[in-house]
C-alpha cells in the first residue's frame, strides 16, 4: 500500500509566493491594491462565490461589475448551444468557437462605460477579462473533476437553472462547450495573470503569484511527474483498488480511477508549506511542445493524446458490452479529430476473469442487432456468449481493442486501460439488465454501435491480432523489452520492460506515459542530473515529458525485478 494518492511536484525558488489561508492572502493583496482603481477577478465556470466574498472584504469596491451580465441570457445561450448538446444524455458535438461567441456585444459596450467612473471598481466572474484586465488581474481556477462533483451536488451550468438536471447532461455541456471556451480564454490571458486563486477546496482558498505558477509549470515540463488520481464508484465496480490504492474500505466499491488523464486530473504543486492544485490541462495548454514534443504537437495540437485509467471488476460485475466509433464517424458526428482506440492490460485477475472481444465466426449480424434491440425493451436478455468471443484473462495479458471492435471486461479483472484520450464516446450495446447508480438505465447506443461494428473481426482474426500480440525486442540476463501493442490500426505504441537493472530510455521524440505493473517501487533518474531522482510505486502512472529526453529506470531495491509498461505515440 505504497500507492501515493496525493502526489506533489516540488517547485523550486518560489516558496514565499504561495499563500495557504485567507489571512496571508489578504495581507499579500492589501500591499498590492493601494493604487488599484480596477481589480479584475476572472473565473473558470463553477467557481463558488466565496471568492467574491473574500475579494470584497479585501478590496472594498465602490462598484461591482458581474461579468456574467455581458453574456446572453440563459434561454438564448441554450438555443446557441443546442446543436452541440443534442438530445443524448452523454454525447454532444464539439464546439470549436470562443467565449466571445456567447457575449452580447451591446451589453459589453455598455458595461465598459462604467470603467470611466473614478471609483474603485471590481470586475468579477467568468470572462471578466473580456471587459478589462484592470490594474491587477487575478484568475480563479478550478479542476474539471471538482466541477463534476459539484454538478452531482446540484451546481448548475454557467448561467443555467438546471440544478436538478441529470449530472451527465451537465458534464456534457461542460465537456463539449463550456470547458473548451474557458480553456481558450484562460490561455489567452495566462501570461497576464498577477495571481492565481486555487478554489478547489470549498472553505479553503489558496493563492500563488502568476510568475510562480508559470515558472512552476515550466519546471514540471522538464521532469517526471504524476497527476492527482481520483476514484469513483460504479454499478460494476470492484474491490481491488481499495486494498492496493489505500481507499476507504467502507465504500461499497470503486469502479474507475483516472490516474493518467490530463483532461480530467489535477496537478499538486508544492511551494514551500503551501500546496496549490491546478487543472493538469494548464500544463498541456501552457507547455505543449515541451510536454508533448514537436511531432505530437503538430499532430494533435495542445491535447494530451494518451490516457491511462483503471477499471476494477474484481468481485464486481461485467462492464457494459460496447464498441467505440471509427475515426470518420467520430469526426463527422461529434467533431472530434481522433477516436478511442484502446487496450486492456490486465494488472490482476481472478480465476473466472476474462475479456469479451470480437465476434464469433459465422454469426448473423442482423439477428445480433435484433436481439440487442429486443433486450433493450426488457422482454429478454441478450445472449452475449452466442455472439461474442470470451477469452480468459491472467495477470499481464494484453488485449488490443482498435475502434470498431466489440468488447468489454468481465467481472474478476483489474484492467489498466491504455487508450487514446476521447473518453465519452462509448457506444453501449448491452448492460446486462441493470440500472446505473442513479437508478436510471445507463445510456445505450445500439444504432450508433451497429454503424461502427467491424463484423469481420471474428475469432481467428482476434486471436491472431488482438490477444497477447507480443514481440520480443530485446532479451538478456538483466532485462527484456517486449512490444505488446497496440494494433497497427492504432497510433499508440506500448512496450513492456521486465528488469532487475537500470534501463535507458529517451522521450526526445515525444511524451511517454508509464505504469509500474509489477514490483514494489522503481526510480527514474537523469543521466545528467537534470532532475532529482523520482520514485514511483506499484500501479502508479507517471509521465515523462518530451523535454526530459534521456532518462533511466531501475528497481528501488536492487534485489527486486520490476515490470513497467511504457506508452507513446508512433511517429515513425
Amino acid at each position: 500500500m505504497n500507492y501515493d494518492k496525493f502526489p506533489e511536484t516540488k517547485i523550486k525558488g518560489y516558496d514565499q509566493e504561495a499563500f495557504d489561508d485567507l489571512s496571508s492572502m489578504k495581507q499579500e493583496l492589501l500591499e498590492k491594491i493601494q493604487d488599484v482603481n480596477c481589480l479584475v477577478v476572472d473565473c473558470y465556470p463553477g467557481v463558488d462565490d466565496e471568492v467574491l466574498d473574500f475579494i470584497q472584504d479585501v478590496y472594498e469596491p465602490e462598484i461591482i461589475i458581474r461579468s456574467e451580465d455581458i453574456f446572453y441570457d440563459k434561454d438564448k445561450l441554450y438555443e446557441m448551444m443546442k446543436p452541440h448538446l443534442t438530445e443524448d444524455r452523454v454525447r454532444g458535438v464539439m464546439f470549436y468557437g470562443v467565449l466571445e461567441d456567447f457575449v452580447n456585444q451591446k451589453k459589453l459596450k455598455e458595461m465598459k462605460k462604467v470603467l470611466h467612473e473614478q471609483k474603485r471598481i471590481l470586475i468579477y466572474g467568468v470572462g471578466a477579462g473580456l471587459i478589462s484586465q484592470g490594474d491587477l488581474y487575478i484568475y480563479c481556477d478550478l479542476a474539471r473533476w471538482e466541477i463534476q462533483c459539484r454538478y452531482r451536488q446540484g451546481m448548475p451550468n454557467f448561467k443555467a437553472d438546471n440544478d436538478d438536471e441529470d449530472s451527465l447532461k451537465k458534464i456534457k455541456r461542460g465537456f463539449f462547450i463550456e470547458w473548451r471556451v474557458a480553456d481558450k480564454h484562460k490561455m489567452k490571458m495566462f501570461e497576464k495573470v498577477d495571481y492565481f486563486i486555487d478554489s478547489n477546496q470549498k472553505g479553503h482558498l489558496k493563492m500563488v503569484t502568476g510568475e510562480a505558477l508559470r515558472n512552476g509549470l515550466k519546471q514540471i515540463a522538464k521532469r517526471p511527474f504524476r497527476l492527482v488520481p481520483y476514484f469513483d464508484p460504479g454499478v460494476w465496480g470492484g474491490q481491488w483498488m481499495k486494498e492496493h490504492c489505500g481507499l476507504d474500505p467502507q465504500e461499497k466499491n470503486y469502479a474507475w480511477s483516472f490516474d493518467g488523464v490530463p483532461e480530467e486530473n489535477s496537478l499538486y504543486l508544492r511551494f514551500g508549506k503551501t500546496r496549490i492544485e491546478i487543472p493538469a490541462m494548464d500544463l498541456v495548454l501552457y507547455q505543449p511542445i515541451e510536454l508533448l514534443g514537436m511531432k505530437n504537437y503538430c499532430r494533435f495540437g495542445a491535447e494530451f493524446p494518451i490516457r491511462f485509467d483503471f477499471l476494477d471488476t474484481i468481485d464486481g460485475q461485467n462492464l457494459s458490452l460496447q464498441v467505440h466509433p471509427l475515426t470518420e464517424y467520430i469526426k463527422s458526428h461529434f467533431g472530434m479529430t481522433y477516436t478511442q482506440d484502446e487496450s486492456y492490460y490486465i494488472l490482476d485477475a481472478q480465476e473466472h476473469g476474462g475479456v469479451y472481444l470480437g465476434l464469433k465466426e459465422n454469426i448473423d449480424s442482423k439477428q445480433m442487432i435484433d436481439d440487442l434491440k429486443i433486450a433493450q425493451t426488457g422482454k429478454q436478455s441478450f445472449d452475449a456468449d452466442k455472439y461474442v468471443n470470451f477469452f480468459p484473462a491472467k495477470k499481464h495479458d494484453h488485449f488490443l481493442i482498435p475502434a470498431g471492435t466489440v468488447h468489454c471486461s468481465s467481472s474478476g479483472c483489474m484492467v489498466l486501460e491504455i487508450s487514446a484520450t476521447p473518453y465519452i464516446f462509448t457506444f453501449k450495446l448491452w448492460d446486462w439488465d441493470r440500472l446505473g447508480l442513479d437508478g436510471l438505465p445507463r445510456p445505450i447506443h445500439i444504432e450508433d454501435g451497429e454503424k461502427n461494428i467491424q463484423w469481420d473481426r471474428t475469432t481467428k482474426w482476434v486471436e491472431d491480432n488482438l490477444v497477447n500480440h507480443v514481440e520480443m525486442m530485446h532479451q538478456d540476463d538483466d532485462y527484456c523489452e517486449e512490444k505488446t501493442g497496440l494494433h497497427e490500426l492504432e497510433f499508440i505504441e506500448t512496450r513492456r520492460f521486465t528488469s532487475s537493472c537500470l534501463t535507458k530510455h529517451s522521450s526526445e521524440n515525444g511524451v511517454h506515459m508509464l505504469n509500474l505493473v509489477e514490483g514494489t517501487s522503481a526510480v527514474v533518474e537523469s543521466p545528467t542530473n537534470a532532475f532529482e531522482p523520482f520514485v514511483v510505486h506499484y500501479a502508479e502512472t507517471f509521465i515523462i515529458p518530451s523535454a526530459v529526453g534521456e532518462y533511466t529506470i531501475r528497481p528501488f531495491d536492487s534485489d527486486e525485478t520490476i515490470k513497467f509498461i511504457k506508452a507513446y505515440i508512433r511517429n515513425e
